[in-house]
Parts: structure tokens; C-alpha cells; sequence
């Protein structure tokens, strides 16, 4: 049965190398793993990481170039539509897999007849293992209430297959960051989320290069991931409720923050956007 793994990538030399190496790296009951393919979308890099991925020669990797920088949104969809195969799994570059992994996760999966299912992961921060707060800890099962104060699947942890993808995707291209948070929104509205507690991944962090370290202002992405789930999905009254309150919640902090910071035009235009949910007394 084929896996596919894909790994977007822009301007990681290194850090994309350890990735693809250890996916390369997974070992089933026979020994390494055969039935795999990686797929590596190069995302319009301009320094050294075209020159690293030409140098790694194994059949089960493909790599797939972006002439120019579209975003990971883009890059995981470019990877995602090329894939073959029957279950589907994503690795960010900077991240990086147990060789068990693939093995101890597939088995999780299958036996709990799970759609979309992650693993348990260990915390690099700056070079050193940290722990997660408590707000941080995976659920299982049907968690959207808890997902929507912040995202609770992380990418390199996920495994799905191809009809879950088929029914839930794409990501959203015009979502510079928060993507994430927003694919697993709807995807949490249709289906639970299976959690094998084993730490199977290495998750970076702390880096300069990090998405949420070069974006500010995350919260305006998570507003607009909201606002695009209460116009495109059907909820349930109670997760439609639910949405709007923590709509009502981001919205003031980043009020509040544009207020902060001497931007009260910013302000006016997130409060004269959001007055429809603002404003409902539903809530």
C-alpha cells in the first residue's frame, strides 16, 4: 500500500535534507520501507535547497519546483494533487520524523478506522527539547470548540486518505499563514480526529526563518479563517455559536492591538467588517 509524503520547502537547504532523509529513513516489518513516496515541492527556492535536492538520488522522491514563491498553501496542494497514494501525510522542512513513525502511526490508523489521524510529537525550541503547556495537548475524537481557540493538529503529525482530501481540501492560498488552522476547522466539522499518543515527530521552532516568527499579526488570519467558515460551512447552531464567540474574542485582541500600537484605521476596518457578527445579539 503507498504512502505519500509530501514536504514543501522554500530557502531550507539543511534543514529540508534531514526531512527527506528521515522519511527516506522509515522501516516497516520487512526492513526499509518500500511503498512510500515523497514528494518535495521546491517552492521557488533561490539559494542552495535546488542544489541538496538534486543530490538526493532515491526513486521514491519526487521533487516538483515552483518558478516563484506561491506559499506553503500552494506548495502542499501542488503536492498533495501529484500524489498516488492510498494515505496522504505531510512533513514541514524544518521538522522531522522517528524512523517508526510511518510504521507505528499506519497501524493506529488503520485499526481505529480513523479518516484523519495524528501522532504525539517532541518540541525543539532554539536547539533544546521543551515541554507543551497544557493548552497545547492533543484531543481525540470531535474536538472543533477546542480547535477554534487555537490549532490543535500539526502538519508533520497528520495522516489522512485520499477521500478525506478529496472531501476537505485545499488549503486556502490566501492565507499567507493560519492555513493550517483553517483546513482543520472544516475538516473537524465532518470528522473526529484520531490521536496516537506516541512522540513520533521532532517539531522545531524558535528559528528566524519560521512562518509565525516573519508574520504579524496571526490573529487577522485566524479572524478571516472564521469569518470564511460562518459564510462557507454548515454548522450546527451550537458550532456556529461557538464560532462566533471566539470570532467576538480574537477580534478584540487584535482591536485592541491595532489600538495599542497607534493604528486606528486598522481598527475602524476590522470593526466595520466583523459588525454583522460584532453587533448579532445571538451570542
Amino acid at each position: 500500500m503507498l504512502v505519500s509524503i509530501v514536504i514543501p520547502v522554500f530557502n531550507r537547504p539543511e534543514q529540508v535534507h534531514r526531512a527527506i532523509r528521515s522519511v527516506l529513513a522509515q522501516r516497516d516489518h520487512n526492513g526499509s520501507w518500500r511503498a512510500l513516496e515523497v514528494l518535495v515541492v521546491d517552492d521557488g527556492s533561490t539559494d542552495a535547497t535546488p542544489s541538496v535536492l538534486r543530490k538526493i538520488r532515491d526513486t521514491r522522491m519526487r521533487v516538483l519546483r515552483h518558478e516563484r514563491n506561491q506559499g506553503v498553501s500552494s506548495a502542499r496542494n501542488t503536492g498533495l494533487a501529484a500524489a498516488q497514494g492510498k494515505y496522504l501525510a505531510l512533513l514541514d522542512s524544518d521538522d522531522w520524523w522517528l524512523p517508526e513513525k510511518l510504521a507505528t502511526h499506519l497501524a493506529y490508523h488503520e485499526a481505529g478506522g480513523w479518516r484523519i489521524s495524528q501522532t504525539d510529537e517532541i518540541w525543539i525550541r532554539r536547539g533544546r527539547r521543551v515541554n507543551p503547556m497544557a493548552k497545547h495537548a492533543k484531543p481525540e475524537g470531535w474536538f472543533f470548540e477546542d480547535a477554534l481557540k487555537l490549532c490543535l493538529i500539526s502538519p508533520s503529525c497528520v495522516l489522512f486518505d485520499r477521500r478525506f482530501w478529496e472531501e476537505v481540501g485545499p488549503f486556502d492560498p490566501a492565507l499567507p499563514a493560519c492555513e493550517d488552522y483553517d483546513l482543520w476547522l472544516r475538516a473537524l466539522i465532518r470528522h473526529p480526529v484520531g490521536f496516537c499518543p506516541e512522540k513520533l515527530v521532532h517539531k522545531t521552532g524558535g528559528h528566524p526563518d519560521q512562518l509565525s516568527r516573519k508574520i504579524i499579526g496571526l490573529d487577522l488570519y485566524r479572524i478571516q479563517a472564521l469569518v470564511k467558515l460562518l459564510r462557507t460551512q454548515i454548522l450546527s447552531s451550537l458550532q456556529r455559536l461557538a464560532t462566533i464567540r471566539e470570532l467576538r474574542a480574537k477580534a478584540r485582541v487584535y482591536i485592541s492591538g491595532c489600538l495599542k500600537h497607534d493604528k486606528p484605521e486598522e481598527a475602524e476596518r476590522i470593526k466595520l467588517w466583523l459588525s454583522p457578527w460584532l453587533e448579532s445579539p445571538a451570542c
